[in-house]
């Protein structure tokens, strides 16, 4: 989730359900799979497990809780070349020992770890697996039964795994060991992302790329409903059906550097941290010569539609609120934001010659998706905007724009986030310009101007902490409020408070806090509000001044210019259309104080992982 730099790093944004390893090769597995969980435990941290097999048959480590308690469960003792592993974010069954993957069939041959969903499981359970008792409360174990059940009827492991394979219905992928064959690990996907990595003395499987860079940076691009077995000398990939299958490795050129902390205590300070150098990376990546530019073939999309549906979730939902600003105000051009998960099921009348823009961190979000596949078979371009080059979206898509951010390891989206809004606002740019429209400034540079914003926040760290202390140390809720385009940034600052700290917030348009909400006012409420458009800063201050009449403790964000006396922070001038990238800093920065404060996960937030690839 080719040959593009960071093709198959999975990231965040959307609940990544899930992560699984494997390795089959000449070295002891053990540590190499824990050290591959380590850099997926974004992907789900409710428990976590390895089983690894040796010619004393298959032994099964498993623990509640994050890798490091599962390191406590494993018997140094046991050595073996051969093994699998799984870290999960719960989907059927809660979080505990019983339900942590890897499952075990029945008759204890045959061994399991799966990201997805099977959508019949309880359908198979009835028709196939009457009295044979199940250890877990998981749809994978259905899987894993059934391989045993075909097995034992007398199919080999691969027709057994096939035929299972044909009757499940969701998105898996799987890892799966026999004991009576200690040379093999047998793999399948569909829907969920899964690489083959590729060595001289061995073969891997991993979620993401990150997984396995410690030994090895060539890997081998899986599509769905594909079987590939996994020797330790060689690696064979077919269909469903057993069509053989070629298929090159691509190298996942990233710097093993990128997905480490260094000597940052987290992932999301780094990454916040590195959001000026992601702006000024994307002015590179879309520059020919001095002009900001576009593939030709994805410039004549966008000029030809008569309207843009953009499709997203969470950030990247909030990112195309402001993407809509963009397109309408540069390239006039009319566009529809709407949820994934909504569209799919309540799909809008369409326009005449609708572009779709899919818009994921991970390229993997499952409702994203499923629209995906929807509106391709209605015929409709489709273009997706992701992080991750070779990711299932931006395979299935038409066209895709990257976002050039670099993995991203933090649950919460930051620089993911500020990328979206300068490929977003580029598209646009480019886009009028094409058409025709009178655009009376240099985005480029005023992207590099945005750029040096975010610098200025993001060395302001001190006084970001503090505004955190007095706003939110004892606080039960906040709001977020601002009009306009201060709105949509409003929406994404309450969504990174409340995940990562817990606190109950909610971002509104200024005007409408008075229909009803006001009445959740209380004395010392925080309600923090952006004032960076001019032409509504006079109407969003109005609003301060009825929350504050009502107890409300105000802290005002302005944009250099259009400050007054008593505001908390002022953030440096940039572009009336780009106040969104510098804006949002300051939230984010506030929310991971917040969370320090209140000695929060800032990485590994409660209930949630990075990516959703399930619907």
């Amino acid at each position: 989730m080719c040959t593009a730099k960071v093709q198959a790093v999975a990231s965040m944004e959307e609940i990544i359900m899930c992560g699984i390893v494997g390795y089959n090769g000449v070295l002891d597995a053990k540590e190499i799979l824990l050290k591959g969980l380590e850099k997926l435990e974004y992907r789900g941290y409710d428990s976590a497990g390895i089983a690894v097999h040796n010619e004393e048959g298959v032994t099964v480590f498993k623990e509640k809780g994050r890798i490091a308690d599962l390191r406590k469960a494993v018997d140094g003792d046991v050595e073996a070349n051969v093994g699998i592993g799984h870290t999960r974010w719960a989907t059927h069954g809660v979080p505990n020992r019983m339900n942590a993957h890897p499952h075990t069939s029945a008759s204890g041959r045959y061994t399991l770890v799966h990201n997805g969903v099977i959508e019949n499981y309880h359908l198979l359970k009835k028709a196939y697996l009457k009295g044979i008792p199940m250890q877990s409360d998981t749809d994978t174990e259905v899987i894993v039964q059934l391989v045993d059940l075909f097995a034992s009827e007398g199919l080999s492991t691969i027709e057994a795994f096939r035929k299972t394979l044909s009757l499940v219905h969701g998105s898996y992928a799987l890892a799966l060991l026999d004991n009576e064959d200690v040379e093999t690990i047998y793999v399948a996907k569909n829907k969920s992302p899964l690489l083959v990595g590729v060595g001289e003395t061995f073969n891997v499987i991993a979620s993401d790329a990150m997984a396995m860079l410690q030994v090895t940076d060539l890997f081998i691009e899986l599509h769905d409903k594909e079987v590939v077995t996994v020797r330790k000398d060689r690696v064979e990939i077919s269909t469903l059906d057993g069509r053989v299958v070629e298929r090159a490795p691509f190298k996942a050129e990233l710097d093993a550097s990128d997905i480490e902390k260094g000597t940052y205590p987290h992932y999301m300070l780094k990454e916040m941290d590195e959001q000026p150098g992601v702006v000024r990376k994307i002015i590179q990546e879309y520059s020919v010569g001095e002009q900001l530019a576009l593939d030709e073939s994805i410039l004549t999309a966008l000029q030809e539609a008569d309207r843009l549906y953009i499709i997203a979730a969470g950030t990247s939902y909030h990112a195309g609120l402001v993407g809509k600003e963009y397109f309408e105000k540069m390239a006039r051009i009319p566009v529809e934001v709407h949820i994934s998960s909504e569209f799919g099921y309540n799909m809008p009348i369409l326009s005449e010659k609708p572009l779709f823009i899919f818009i994921s961190q991970s390229g993997e979000t499952a409702d994203s998706r499923q629209v995906l596949v929807k509106i391709k078979e209605m015929g409709h371009k489709a273009l997706t905007i992701t992080n991750v080059p070779g990711s299932t979206l931006s395979r299935e898509a038409d066209f895709t724009l990257l976002l050039h951010a670099g993995p991203e390891i933090a649950v919460a989206s930051t620089k993911a986030y500020i990328a979206q809004l300068a490929v977003l606002a580029v598209a646009a740019y480019v886009t009028g310009k094409a058409k025709g429209v009178a655009l009376n400034f240099d985005l480029k540079q005023e992207l590099a101007i945005a750029a040096n914003g975010i610098q200025t926040i993001t060395d302001s760290k001190d006084v970001l902490e503090e505004i955190a202390e007095d706003y939110l140390k004892i606080a039960r809720n906040a709001f977020f409020i601002g009009r306009n385009l201060d709105y949509h940034v409003s929406l994404e600052g309450a969504l990174k408070l409340k995940e990562i700290s817990y606190i109950q917030a909610e971002g509104f348009a200024g005007g409408e806090l008075k229909h009803g909400t006001i009445a959740l006012i209380e004395e010392g409420t925080p309600v923090f509000a952006l004032v960076t458009q001019e032409e509504v800063a006079l109407n969003i201050r109005g609003n301060v001044k009825e929350v504050v009449a009502r107890g409300a403790n105000a802290c005002i964000i302005a944009l250099e210019g259009l400050e007054e006396d008593g505001d908390t922070l002022v953030i440096p001038r940039t572009h009336p259309l780009l106040t969104s990238l510098v804006a949002v800093v300051p939230l984010q920065f506030i929310s991971y104080y917040a969370a320090l404060h209140r000695r929060c996960d800032v990485d590994k937030p409660r209930n949630l992982a990075k990516s959703v690839t399930v619907e």
